[in-house]
């Protein structure tokens, strides 16, 4: 669900040029096999490739620059009676990459952000089935959270929920990329900051220690980045926690992530869920008494 990728703009002699949709990192476009959806005629997928003008024929102070999108073209291998044939201006075209196992127990492919994340929502449910809940449980993968969280402001409307839970990729540390962000293979983050309910970040750390989860929490005192953002402010208002699982590469065609993070989201979603309460909303609302508050001071 809401994998990035481009657009075809226009049709040229039998060659697609596109625009981006969503955040691709134009760096890492040229040379990439891709997917062009077609629309109309005979075969819909049609494989291809992002190409440009070979460096020998540029001028000399564009060889050895990064080429922009507006530069670059696909190549399906099709004359260009057959590409008009079968594909329109708007067509969508998707990154062709397999997932890859490394070692370590990692795995690198495209749209882990946010595959990961449904694939922990399909383990946790999994999980689940086996436990006692009194709390029912909706299961959500939005669309469109790189182009505005527009799936995220739509089925939280319709699903009203009481509470929500978002789940998403946060940055890996790799070289290059140390500040604020998280080791690969121990554990989801949990979000704290204005865009989470207090008590619900709190849920979520004492249910990953009572169960021995590894987990880091990752502080976010703005805009999170994520569908937590819009579920938030839904209605009334929702109480609202994040989980993200740390991933290298963001936004690439071989994002790296570790499976057991996967399965540590998956196990902390179920034993939040199996731990609520009847009654636990109802603590949401209440605030700190004033031990709390002195306890605080004293801090």
């Amino acid at each position: 669900m809401d994998e990035i990728g481009l657009m075809v703009t226009k049709i040229e002699d039998g060659f697609l040029r596109v625009t981006s949709v969503g955040g691709v990192d134009e760096r890492l476009l040229s040379g990439q096999p891709v997917t062009v959806h077609g629309s109309v005629g005979g075969e819909h997928a049609l494989p291809g490739v992002v190409t440009s003008v070979p460096p020998h024929r540029l001028p000399a102070h564009e060889r050895n620059q990064v080429v922009p999108l507006t530069k670059l073209f696909i190549d399906v291998g099709l004359p260009a009676e057959q590409v008009s044939a079968r594909v329109r201006v708007g067509d969508l075209v998707s990154f062709r990459q397999t997932l890859c196992e490394l070692k370590g127990g990692l795995v690198s492919g495209k749209a882990l952000d946010n595959r990961a994340s449904v694939a922990a929502i399909i383990c946790g449910l999994e999980y689940l089935a086996g436990m006692h809940h009194s709390w029912d449980v909706y299961a959500v993968a939005t669309v469109q959270e790189e182009v505005g969280l527009k799936g995220a402001m739509t089925s939280a409307f319709g699903v009203a929920p009481d509470i929500a839970i978002a789940i998403d990729v946060t940055f890996g540390k790799q070289v290059g990329v140390q500040d604020r962000a998280y080791p690969l293979g121990q554990g989801p983050t949990i979000g704290i900051g204005p865009n989470f309910h207090p008590a619900l970040h709190k849920a979520l750390v004492e249910t990953a220690k009572a169960h021995e989860i590894p987990h880091q929490v990752e502080p976010m005192p703005g805009h999170s980045g994520t569908d937590a953002w819009a579920i938030q402010v839904s209605r009334e208002g929702v109480p609202t926690a994040l989980l993200s699982i740390p991933e290298r590469y963001m936004h690439s065609p071989v994002e790296v992530i570790a499976v057991k993070d996967v399965t540590r989201t998956a196990r902390l979603l179920a034993h939040l869920v199996a731990g609520l309460t009847p009654d636990f909303l109802d603590t949401l609302a209440l605030l700190p008494s004033k031990d709390d508050e002195a306890r605080g001071e004293e801090a």
